[in-house]
């Protein structure tokens, strides 16, 4: 699991290297899946069937309004976009999975903003995620911190517990109250990933059935880490590290790692 989380954080840097204005969201897919395949890694998402909907591509591309699972097609990337990707992989029978919100270029300082809230927001939530606490100490950790600066904490999506199945029990929300929920035992293996907009919570599901976007068509960002629940601190399987090495982050990842004490 290790070795697959530091692949999806290796791709999503590969991926931040391509992403400018004028690029196609096609474009990046296709840099993302022979960068998986070219370590031995069989992309997690493409081909993934929820029901009789089957999901084409490697990476949800989620542009803006949209909040996951956006379908990378021939959109060309403008001057301050927000681009959610979201990359799964395979590799030696194991499953990592990891999202991280781009900034194309410049964009505005409410953007900037809502990135920086929803990426503390998942830190907040990483420092919830010891033994002895439950599921509801996450979730509320997420959504006090994001409402508190009035955004829109998507309770239709959820997280997820990861291993040899992409998407195992127990599901993750953003949302929820202190104390209670699944007790978290060491060695429980989750995805924590606030999913926030910048106006309603409420999402609405284009006819492709998959493309999932704000009610009110507001920006919304994404950030995603595979984490193992530990005694004292939680243990962070993938990192942003690869990729904040080369793209400028609308924040500083230093600051935050000030604020919460976690690395990642």
């Amino acid at each position: 699991m290790r070795e697959s989380a530091d692949l999806v954080g290796r791709a999503l840097a590969e991926v931040g290297r391509h992403v400018r204005p004028g690029v196609t969201t096609a474009e990046l897919d296709a840099i993302a899946e022979d960068f998986l395949r070219s370590y031995g890694g069989v992309p997690a998402f493409k081909g993934y069937k929820v029901g009789k909907v089957i999901f084409p591509n490697t990476l949800c591309i989620s542009v803006n309004d949209v909040v996951v699972h956006g379908i990378p097609d021939g959109y060309r990337l403008q001057e301050g976009d927000l681009i959610s990707v979201d990359c799964g992989v395979q590799l030696d029978g194991y499953f990592g999975d990891s999202a991280y919100t781009f900034a194309v270029g410049e964009t505005s300082e409410e953007n900037v903003r809502l990135c920086r809230v929803t990426y503390e927001a998942l830190y907040k939530g990483i420092e919830k995620a010891v033994v002895g606490n439950r599921l509801g100490d996450i979730s509320n950790a997420v959504q006090t911190h994001c409402e508190g600066y009035g955004y829109g904490v998507v309770r239709d999506l959820v997280g997820h517990g990861i291993g040899r199945s992409l998407h195992e029990d127990p599901q993750v929300p953003n949302y929820g109250q202190r104390g209670k929920g699944k007790k978290l035992k060491d060695g429980l293996a989750i995805c924590i990933e606030p999913m926030i907009n910048r106006g309603t919570a409420d999402v609405e599901t284009d006819d492709d059935g998959w493309t999932v976007r704000a009610a009110d068509g507001s920006p919304s960002a994404h950030y995603e880490h595979m984490v193992v629940c530990r005694r004292g601190a939680a243990e962070i399987l993938t990192t942003f590290e690869y990729i904040e090495a080369v793209v400028e982050a609308p924040y500083r990842r230093e600051v935050l790692h000030e604020a919460t004490g976690t690395h990642g």
